[in-house]
C-alpha cells in the first residue's frame, strides 16, 4: 500500500506531492474478522497509506501478519501508537472500542468505528458512501467520529432507492437472516463446535447465542445472550433512516422505512434478505429490472442460480433475484444476498477515502 521514496537523487515536485498525500492508518481489532476484511480491503484498494499500524487487545499480541509485502505484528494499544495517525478504524468488539477510542481522538486521528460503540457520541455521522451517491447526499465527511452503517441497512437503503427509479414506492417489508460472523469469531465457533457436537450427540455450546443455532432459525437468543435481535432490528432501522434521510438535520428519510424482522440464520458469512416492495404503479419486468441493476447492485438472470450467502461471500455486490408477486401487480418479490464483512470494510474504506481528514503530519524522510 506504501508508496516508497527513492533513496537517491532529487525528488520530483510530484513524487513529493504524493508522499504529502499519503496517511498514517491504524487497525484497532485487526485480529478480529472485520479487522482482517479491513486490511485486505484496504490493500485491494490500494488505500494512500505509507505507514499501517496493527492493534489488537492482550489476547492478539505479537500474532504475525502482513501489510503488503512487509511482515509485522499486532501490538497493543496504547496512546503512542496513535501519534500523527491520520485514520483509526476500530474493528474492535464494541467495550474494547469503547475504552480506547478517546486515545485515537485526542491524537487527532479521525475515528472510523466499525463496532457501533459510539453509535450515540455527539458529532458522530452514520456514513454509506454507496447510499449517499446514489441519492446524490452530501456526505457528512468532515466529522471526525464516523460510524460505519450496519451492511444490512446499507443493502436495504440500495435496493429501495434503485426500485424508486421505476416508480414511487408505496410499501416495504423485509425479513433479514442474520449471521453468525455478525457476532465475530465467537459466533462463527459457537455456531461450529454446536454443528459438531450435534452431529456427535453431545452438550451443545452456548455462551454467545444461548440457543442452538446450528441447523436452526431463531427469532430471538436466549436470555443469557449478551445482546438480542431486537436491538440489531433497531439499529438495522436507525441506520437505514439515518443515511437516507434529507441533507438537514430532522428532515423525514427520503425512502420508506420498512416493517422488518430480523433472524438468526445458522450460516456462517453473508445476510440473506427477503424483500417484499410495493410501487404505486405497477412497472414491466424489464423496467424494474433495469431500474434494479447497476454499481453494486448485480441480478441473476433466469439462467441464472439464484443469490445464495455461500455464493455471495467474497462478493463486493449485492446478488439479487427478483419476481413480480402473484397477487398484486405492482407488488414485487426481491431475494438478496450480501457479505456482511466486505460491505462493512468497503464502507469503512470508502469513509477514509471521502474524508476532509487534515493533512497528514509528518513527510516521509
Amino acid at each position: 500500500m506504501a508508496v516508497p521514496k527513492p533513496k537517491s537523487g532529487p525528488p520530483r515536485a510530484d513524487d513529493m506531492a504524493r508522499w504529502d498525500a499519503l496517511r498514517r492508518v491504524a487497525i484497532v481489532g485487526a485480529a478480529t474478522l472485520k479487522g482482517k476484511e479491513l486490511k485486505d480491503v484496504l490493500e485491494e484498494r490500494k488505500f494512500p497509506a505509507m505507514d499501517v499500524r496493527l492493534l489488537d487487545d492482550d489476547e492478539s499480541l505479537g500474532q504475525l501478519d502482513a501489510v503488503g509485502d512487509e511482515a509485522t505484528f499486532i501490538q497493543s494499544v496504547q496512546p503512542e501508537q496513535f501519534e500523527h495517525v491520520d485514520f483509526t478504524f476500530f474493528a474492535s468488539e464494541a467495550p474494547f472500542t469503547a475504552s480506547h477510542w478517546k486515545m485515537a481522538r485526542d491524537a487527532g486521528s479521525v475515528v472510523i468505528d466499525m463496532s457501533y460503540a459510539l453509535e450515540d457520541e455527539p458529532g458522530a455521522a452514520i456514513r454509506s458512501p454507496w447510499v449517499e451517491r446514489e441519492l446524490g447526499r452530501t456526505a457528512h465527511a468532515n466529522s471526525n467520529i464516523v460510524l460505519v452503517a450496519h451492511p444490512a441497512s446499507i443493502v436495504l437503503a440500495m435496493l429501495l432507492a434503485r426500485a424508486q427509479k421505476a416508480a414511487a414506492l408505496k410499501s416495504a417489508v423485509s425479513v433479514i437472516f442474520e449471521p453468525a460472523s455478525e457476532q465475530g469469531r465467537r459466533g462463527m465457533d459457537e455456531l461450529h463446535q454446536q454443528t459438531v457436537n450435534l452431529l456427535s450427540f453431545q452438550e451443545l455450546p452456548k455462551a454467545v447465542f444461548d440457543a442452538q443455532v446450528a441447523f436452526n432459525l431463531l427469532g430471538r437468543y436466549g436470555s443469557e445472550s449478551a445482546r438480542s435481535l431486537e436491538s440489531v432490528e433497531k439499529r438495522v432501522l436507525r441506520h437505514l433512516a439515518e443515511i437516507t434521510r434529507g441533507e438537514s438535520s430532522g428532515q423525514p428519510a427520503r425512502l420508506p422505512v420498512p416493517s422488518l424482522m430480523l433472524l438468526q440464520g445458522p450460516t456462517f458469512h453473508s445476510h440473506a434478505l427477503s424483500v417484499y416492495i410495493e410501487l404505486e404503479n405497477a412497472v414491466s419486468a424489464g423496467d424494474f429490472a433495469q431500474a434494479l441493476a447497476g454499481e453494486h447492485v448485480r441480478l441473476a438472470r433466469l439462467s441464472e442460480d439464484a443469490p445464495t450467502n455461500v455464493a455471495a461471500a467474497g462478493q463486493n455486490d449485492i446478488l439479487v433475484a427478483v419476481r413480480r408477486d402473484p397477487q398484486r401487480a405492482a407488488g414485487w418479490w426481491l431475494w438478496a444476498a450480501a457479505d456482511n464483512l466486505k460491505i462493512s470494510a468497503l464502507t469503512a474504506a470508502e469513509c477514509a477515502e471521502t474524508s476532509t481528514a487534515p493533512p497528514p503530519k509528518t513527510r516521509i524522510q
